[in-house]
């Protein structure tokens, strides 16, 4: 399901010259890799024996929406802002070890959204059902391994600015369950500082839940 959106004028974006500038850029997206603190949170699915991974999913793509910076696309060569974006995540059959690529539209609530979505998953036959939506946060988790950097294939695309979200292996730390947390973004809309927001308001979620 398709969301709306909005087709911004750029003669009024205050953002206008920003996005251009790079638009243009040989490598437009970045990525930065942090840690959260997820004890609180581990705590809760744990105890409700809620998949951690979905409500992780949930969690960040409710942060992320609330941002107005990580819900602007390029869409037919105009920039557009969604009023919402849904999710799209890699999920492994462990008996093939190759993974599907599940879309899911974004839900109100955190149980909602997990009934969908683990329904989804366990009876998506395919691998891929055809190119991602514009309108969607992308989520490759790695669980096997704490990592302290990630890089990702590159399509070639400049306007490809779809966000993309990975986690490692969550480890002890003074008494902390810490998870290595990485987020890709296209420069032309998102800055250092939204990402500063998204982890403040994410880290806040998680502590709170």
């Amino acid at each position: 399901m398709g969301n709306t959106y909005e087709i911004i004028d750029e003669s009024k974006w205050k953002r206008a010259l920003h996005c251009q500038i790079f638009r243009n850029s040989i490598e437009p997206s970045y990525c930065v890799t942090f840690e959260l603190d997820i004890t609180n949170f581990l705590e809760k699915v744990r105890a409700e024996k809620i998949s951690f991974t979905l409500s992780l999913i949930f969690a960040v793509s409710k942060c992320a929406n609330n941002i107005e910076e990580f819900r602007y696309r390029f869409l037919d060569g105009q920039i557009v802002l969604y009023d919402r974006i849904n999710t799209a995540f890699t999920y492994l059959d462990k008996n093939t070890e190759l993974f599907k690529v599940v879309n899911v539209d974004m839900q109100d609530t955190l149980a909602s959204y997990i009934s969908v979505a683990a329904q989804k998953a366990t009876n998506q036959k395919d691998y891929f059902t055809g190119p991602l939506g514009n309108d969607v946060f992308q989520f490759s988790p790695m669980p096997w391994v704490s990592y302290t950097h990630i890089s990702h294939t590159n399509s070639g695309k400049k306007d490809n600015s779809t966000p993309l979200f990975d986690w490692g292996k969550y480890f002890d730390r003074d008494g902390k369950k810490i998870l290595p947390f990485s987020v890709q973004v296209h420069h032309s809309f998102v800055d250092g500082i939204h990402i500063g927001k998204l982890v403040d308001s994410l880290q806040d979620y998680l502590n709170k839940i």
